[in-house]
């Protein structure tokens, strides 16, 4: 069975201009760089043209790669979440019981997740550990860095756009 991967619709959006800009953009760009380099004669001493061909490989893998997201991406349109309970897309408020941090977080799908952008990954350790979960409820969750315990203080629906 194939594992879906899943993300808002923002985030496919974006994934699918990246893919758009580089079979429309770049792998032109790229193919006319290594005809150019190759005009230039001895290929084994062409550091134009050797450049070119691992740019050619890293955008042909990138490109297989966001076509493998895009295939296996589930959709989830979060503009009518129930905020009674965690679920995809929400926006939760917790504090760490050991050190009284709070911090808040939106539960998005591994290829949208960013902490420096506010949001993880429901796959991940406390992605997982939330799920299901409702406001006042104790979550643990095990780290590389040992048990952590958080209490939920709240969930909210996303934020728009």
């Amino acid at each position: 069975m194939v594992a879906r991967i899943p993300m808002t619709r923002n985030g496919y959006e974006k994934l699918r201009l990246e893919l758009n800009h580089l079979q429309r953009h770049e792998r032109p760009v790229v193919i006319k760089a290594i005809e150019t380099a190759r005009e230039h004669g001895d290929l084994k001493e062409n550091a134009e043209y050797h450049a070119a061909k691992e740019r050619q490989g890293h955008i042909e893998g990138r490109i297989m790669e966001l076509k493998d997201k895009l295939s296996r991406a589930e959709v989830i349109d979060c503009s009518s979440l129930e905020c009674d309970r965690v679920v995809f897309g929400v926006v939760v408020k917790l504090v760490n019981l050991d050190t009284d941090d709070e911090v808040s977080y939106q539960l998005l799908g591994p290829e949208e997740a960013s902490v420096e952008a506010g949001s993880i990954s429901v796959l991940s350790p406390l992605g997982r550990a939330m799920i299901g979960k409702s406001v006042g409820d104790e979550v643990i969750v095990k780290t590389p860095g040992g048990v952590r315990q958080f209490e939920l203080l709240d969930i909210s629906p996303p934020p728009e756009g």
